[in-house]
């Protein structure tokens, strides 16, 4: 049963091999002439306005993971759908469950502000 891997693990090895000499070639055989200009900060073509290192506020960040979690919880939500009649009274009551708790979790964030730009 091994046996019928073995193309697979070959491909893998070819890949993996084929990026490391990649990188390394590029690395050893690339143009090396650093200079002032090459290390300065870069914005679209215009000239630096503040430092790089500025501080973002918390409500980025918040927002960002919103988004993340509800994605996720919302993935979740497309097998259900596709096997929804198999799964009978059980998957409904289920996946009801889970939409209440994500509604509650959505009124939460709602509730603190988390997504307000003021």
């Amino acid at each position: 049963m091994l046996e019928q891997y073995i193309p697979i693990f070959i491909i893998f090895g070819i890949t993996l091999i084929f990026g490391v000499v990649s990188a390394n070639l590029s690395w050893l055989l690339g143009p090396k002439r650093p200079y002032r200009e090459k290390y300065s900060t870069y914005e679209s073509g215009m000239e630096p306005v503040r430092s790089a290192h500025e501080r973002f506020s918390v409500k980025f960040y918040m927002v960002a993971l919103s988004f993340i979690i509800f994605d996720i919880e919302v993935v979740f939500m497309y097998p259900w759908a596709v096997q929804f009649k198999e799964l009978g009274a059980t998957g409904f009551v289920v996946m009801s469950v889970f939409i209440v708790v994500l509604v509650i979790g959505y009124l939460y964030e709602i509730r603190k502000g988390a997504l307000q730009w003021d």
